[in-house]
C-alpha cells in the first residue's frame, strides 16, 4: 500500500501535461487504485477512469478502480458502477442544492 506519483506527459488525465497523485496504490495479484474524496461529483469518477488509464499506460497493468467518500452524488455513483468502479461511501446526495 503506498501514494503514487505519475507524470501523464501526454495529458491523459488533465488534458496537458501533470504530475498525477493517486491517493492509495494497492498491490498484490490485482493493483487497485483508490481515489478518497470528502465529496465525489461525476466529473471526479471521470478524472478516475482518466487515471487508471495512464496507470495501465505507465504500469503495463489494468487497475481496479476504488472511490472512498462519505458522500456522492447519485449520478456519479450510477456512472461509476456503470464503469465497474466500486464505490464505499455513507450517504448518497439525491439532488443538488
Amino acid at each position: 500500500v503506498t501514494r503514487l506519483k505519475l507524470f501523464d506527459d501526454k495529458g491523459i488525465v488533465y488534458g496537458e501535461p501533470s504530475d498525477v497523485e493517486i491517493d492509495l496504490l494497492i498491490r498484490d495479484n490485482v493493483h487497485m487504485v483508490v481515489e478518497v474524496k470528502a465529496r465525489v461529483q461525476k466529473s471526479d469518477v471521470t478524472e478516475l477512469l482518466r487515471i487508471g488509464v495512464l496507470y495501465e499506460e505507465k504500469r503495463g497493468v489494468k487497475p481496479r478502480l476504488i472511490i472512498v467518500s462519505p458522500t456522492i452524488d447519485k449520478k456519479a455513483y450510477d456512472f461509476a458502477v456503470e464503469k465497474n468502479i466500486k464505490v464505499y461511501t455513507y450517504a448518497m446526495e439525491t439532488s443538488r442544492t
